[in-house]
């Protein structure tokens, strides 16, 4: 699937003031929007859509394609991209395993990208890259955020995640700072649906509770078939699998479940207030925090274009790294890897009306890094 979006004809009266390049910009955007990953995809791309439209800048084109969450096809968007389509700017994917596939070869190339989602631990440690900017996360904090908080009730959890980058980090995230004994602990297939044997083993372990890292809709699955189940144990897990695009079809489930996040939509500061009305007045939902990284992805984009034009890489860079723009989050800097210091919140899922979401209960971290930024050498 490919679609191409020029701002210009989306263009409302708000204009960017002062920007500094005056020639087109075309920015590549490689997400997944079919499959059971589509939903994260589809809110990322929205958001970056959404973006550039409030801005009215005229002179960026958005090239979007759909990589069906197959990284061979990923590269094979990314090198037309790359080569026949001229982009200038990269972003857009979701999962890590593509990620890898992709962004080494393209920053290699002398092309920038910044990452909306995917944080894998080997771009932000050794192989970071001047041309690699993350504007959502290493892959380890969210998890580490939830094994901090296990520690104040739980001494026994099970633990599972997909046995992919992002699932080995999210494992090695939640261990880096749990306390506690680990009841077991389980790698499953990347788009699997059926978790009765993994039910089964929790239920045979003797855990406490339960913390897993399940996207999309794998996380969906997972979640209606332990419901099903009837272990009760209580379950903990990172955003991804209580985000607002998967809680509607989890239903009551996820109820009271405990999940961490660098953003919630009850987060009080006025760039959130107004992100969260324009994505709902838009198009009918509210945010996930897919959608709220890609919007601050793309406001970081604008705040560069203002400063530097985007053929001057040096200039550019520099002014990627300033991260001056307003955040959904709050206070954003970038560490020295360019992987964001930020704040980890505790969120809780409830129901306001007949709407699934997530309020913020408490924060875990403040001003958090990554675990792997003395390994990178910039």
């Amino acid at each position: 699937m490919r679609s191409i979006v020029t701002a210009s004809l989306l263009a409302l009266s708000m204009t960017v003031a002062g920007l500094a390049q005056a020639e087109p910009v075309k920015i590549g955007v490689i997400t997944t929007l079919s499959g059971g990953g589509a939903g994260l995809g589809v809110d990322t791309r929205d958001a970056l859509v959404l973006a550039f439209k409030k801005a009215g800048n005229k002179d960026v084109e958005l090239v979007i394609e759909d990589d069906a969450q197959k990284p061979e096809l990923a590269v094979q968007i990314a090198e037309k991209m790359i080569q026949s389509d001229k982009v200038d700017l990269m972003t857009g994917i979701i999962w890590s395993n593509l990620a890898m596939a992709v962004v080494p070869n393209t920053v290699a190339q002398d092309v920038i990208y910044l990452s909306p989602n995917a944080g894998p631990s080997a771009l932000a440690g050794a192989n970071c890259h001047k041309n690699y900017f993350n504007v959502a996360y290493q892959n380890d904090n969210f998890h580490e955020a939830m094994g901090q908080y296990a520690n104040q009730d739980y001494k026994k959890t099970f633990i599972l995640a997909p046995n992919y980058p992002a699932g080995k980090d999210s494992l090695t995230g939640f261990k880096r700072y749990y306390k506690g004994e680990l009841a077991g602990e389980l790698y499953t297939q990347v788009g699997q649906t059926d978790y009765a044997a993994e039910i089964a083993q929790i239920r045979a372990s003797g855990a406490d509770s339960v913390f897993f890292f399940l996207p999309g809709g794998m996380g969906i699955a997972f979640m209606k078939q332990y419901a099903q189940s009837g272990v009760g144990l209580p379950v903990l897990g990172p955003s991804f699998s209580f985000s607002q695009d998967v809680l509607p079809a989890v239903g009551d489930a996820a109820l009271g479940v405990k999940n961490s996040a660098s953003w919630s939509k009850d987060l009080d500061n006025e760039a959130n207030k107004e992100f969260v009305e324009a994505f709902q007045t838009e198009y009918g939902r509210l945010p996930s925090i897919y959608a709220a990284q890609s919007w601050d992805t793309a406001n970081l984009i604008l705040s560069a274009l203002a400063k530097a034009s985007v053929k001057d890489k040096d200039a550019f860079r520099a002014a990627l790294k300033e991260a001056d723009f307003k955040s959904v989050r709050g206070e954003f800097t970038f560490n020295t890897n360019q992987h964001p210091i930020q704040n980890i919140y505790v969120r809780e899922v409830v129901k306001e009306g007949d709407v699934l979401t997530n309020k913020i209960i408490g924060t875990a971290f403040e001003k958090h890094g990554d675990a792997y930024v003395e390994q990178c050498k910039m």
